[in-house]
């Protein structure tokens, strides 16, 4: 019997040590040089080196003064991160979007553009269409007394384009783009 047992207790350690302790050290430190900034998190500072939260996750905006993210089935908790599984025929998804609709609806311009109204599959996304960011500029450079093309030039300036997929518009940066501008406020 111990001569079966010991060389699989043996390779129970030896493999243990090479894929649970030996291959995430690697792994973890290629990737600390590698890539520092998306080893760590992401993170995004303001102009006080504090931080303010990472370009991979959305936050929740709240105030006329701000661009709004997509809504968030999990209140931008990364923990319960994950789609609303809500089917088009739930009353309650309807509801969602019929409130959401309300808080977001501009009366001199249209629609509101789906990203406002509609959750991400992880429910974290940090950002929008650049349609669904010009939406609100009317609104923002209304609550901050600000030019509409100064609002305007900072969703063009924030507009990321990649080689594939569409252009798209991180909010969190929006916004502590937007904090800078002399009338700006705090960041919440």
């Amino acid at each position: 019997m111990s001569s079966v047992l010991r060389p699989a207790l043996s390779l129970i350690v030896l493999m243990t040590l090479i894929t649970g302790v030996a291959y995430p050290l690697v792994v973890t430190g290629v990737a600390q040089v590698a890539f520092p900034d998306q080893a760590n998190g992401s993170l995004v500072y303001d102009d006080h080196e504090k931080v303010r939260g990472s370009e991979l996750i959305a936050q929740n905006f709240t105030g006329e003064e701000w661009f709004h993210p997509r809504p968030s089935a999990g209140a931008y908790a990364t923990v319960a991160s994950g789609a609303s599984n809500l089917a088009p025929s739930n009353p309650a998804l309807a509801t969602r979007v019929t409130e959401d609709t309300a808080k977001e609806k501009v009366d001199s311009q249209g629609p509101v553009p789906l990203n406002l109204l509609t959750t991400s599959a992880s429910g974290l996304d940090p950002h929008l269409s650049p349609a669904a960011a010009e939406y609100q500029v009317s609104r923002i450079a209304a609550a901050r007394n600000l030019p509409r093309e100064s609002v305007q030039k900072l969703v063009a300036d924030n507009t990321q384009t990649s080689l594939i997929g569409p252009p798209v518009v991180n909010v969190l940066d929006l916004n502590l783009s937007l904090d800078r501008l002399p009338s700006g406020k705090a960041v919440n």
